[in-house]
């Protein structure tokens, strides 16, 4: 069965399950998977999040892996990060995460990690989807094919898990109250577990998962939850993870929000005055005027990419760099881990702050950010929009430093994205407003 639709997104394969993404098109990735590697027999991991669609997915892939002579091995529910840690730790050929990440529970996905623990790069996936779509050969003319695999399970991912959140962060949090949003997902049981072995006394919310209800109302694309209850209670702090584990936001004690750039300046600026900062961070061009302010404050270089975390890691492993990360809550450290960890994310942040109240200690001030999306005939057709980039050009005169505009085509639908950063709220909608009507004039 091929789908019409191109198979690898920007993250994975990700669609509606049991319309999409069945439980047949996971057995042909599965299979297709083993035989685009190059290992006669390989291993390879399989974690989920906590979807209902989950363990069926699971068990297509993993006979996929295993009818193509590969070893599934069955890690169960753990946090996407936790692929990127044990298949490098354990010596495993692949590792593969069934989750839909902050969608909701209808969605789920798959994606895969290399031995090395990164994402696979574009021609790694093209390389599975070729197969994928060569089913005929895939069936009856592969080698690796004529010898079937097995599936097992594997125990103690969990405590491998935890073990390396440990050794990364030795840290002391008696004395310290956490609340802790996990999404009814994947890190339900890992977060609260690895906070608590560090001493913190945890109030976790959202850790109840019934397979429909991750992400529903909760964690880090719904942070009003995690501010009322820290706000209303003794927790000195709080975080919010997504449902699959990558990313994370957070409030302070006073219940108010702090995102992705706020969290990673407040770890460059420590590191890098410890030294440890191996040069600058790198994030994508939708993090805020004022990170880029704080950060040329503290001596800290800037790199600036495209929005997706594989490529702030691309850009982090070009030069060199260990930290980066994106404005949603995806934070790398790559002294860790080469992907995205919410949990590892969050306890960076409790060693930055150590003891201090989040609300103080983040060393930047946000400009007031406004984001229209407008629909056009063609998204391609803005790189050619002569009259929109002189607007775009004006309106970055008048702001002369003291804020910014940006605009980007949609990568999956036809919009174009106008995001405008003022001193004011106001002076940012006003500012939008002109582009997107310009934008609506010359593209519609």
């Amino acid at each position: 069965m091929t789908p019409e639709r191109k198979l690898f997104g920007t993250d994975g394969v990700r669609g509606e399950a049991g319309t999409f993404l069945t439980a047949e098109l996971a057995t042909s990735l599965g299979r297709a998977a083993v035989t685009a590697g190059e290992a006669e027999r390989p291993q390879v991991l399989i974690v989920r999040d906590t979807r209902e669609s989950g363990p069926m997915l699971e068990a297509a892939l993993a006979a996929g892996v295993a009818s193509a002579g590969g070893e599934a091995l069955l890690g169960g529910v753990l946090p996407t990060p936790a692929a990127a840690i044990l298949v490098r730790r354990l010596g495993l050929d692949l590792a593969a995460v069934v989750s839909a990440s902050h969608n909701p529970y209808r969605d789920n996905g798959i994606k895969f990690f290399s031995a090395a623990g990164t994402k696979l790069e574009d021609t790694e996936e093209a390389r599975i989807e070729a197969c994928f779509r060569d089913s005929g050969r895939q069936a009856t003319g592969s080698a690796k094919a004529a010898a079937v695999g097995r599936v097992r399970e594997l125990n103690g991912g969990l405590g491998d898990y935890l073990r390396a959140l440990e050794a990364a962060f030795p840290l002391d949090l008696s004395g310290i109250r956490v609340a802790l949003d996990c999404a009814n997902g994947a890190t339900h049981r890992a977060a609260p577990a690895i906070f608590e072995r560090l001493g913190a006394t945890v109030e976790a919310i959202a850790v109840e998962p019934d397979g429909r209800n991750i992400n529903d109302g909760c964690g880090s694309t719904h942070l009003d939850l995690l501010g009322e209850r820290v706000a209303g209670g003794d927790a000195q702090i709080g975080f919010a993870f997504d449902g699959d584990g990558d990313r994370v936001l957070a409030v302070d004690g006073d219940g108010a929000p702090h995102d992705g750039d706020e969290l990673i300046a407040l770890a460059a600026r420590g590191m890098a005055k410890r030294g440890e900062l191996d040069g600058g961070v790198a994030v994508t061009v939708m993090s805020n005027f004022g990170f880029h302010r704080a950060m040329e404050d503290a001596g800290v270089e800037v790199a600036v990419t495209k929005v997706g975390d594989r490529y702030v890691l691309d850009e982090l492993r070009e030069r060199g760099w260990a930290l980066g990360g994106e404005q949603s809550g995806h934070i790398i450290d790559t002294r860790y881990a080469a992907t995205g960890d919410g949990i590892a994310a969050a306890l960076t942040t409790m060693r930055e702050l150590a003891g201090a109240d989040l609300a103080g200690a983040a060393p930047m001030e946000k400009l007031p950010q406004v984001l229209l999306n407008v629909e056009v005939g063609s998204r391609d057709a803005l790189e050619g929009a002569a009259a929109v980039w002189e607007a775009v050009e004006r309106e970055e005169s008048e702001l002369s430093g003291v804020g910014r505009v940006l605009l980007r085509p949609s990568g999956t639908e036809p919009l174009v994205r106008v995001m405008a950063e003022a001193p004011t709220a106001e002076r940012a909608e006003e500012i939008c407003e002109r582009l997107a009507e310009i934008v609506r004039r010359e593209l519609s």
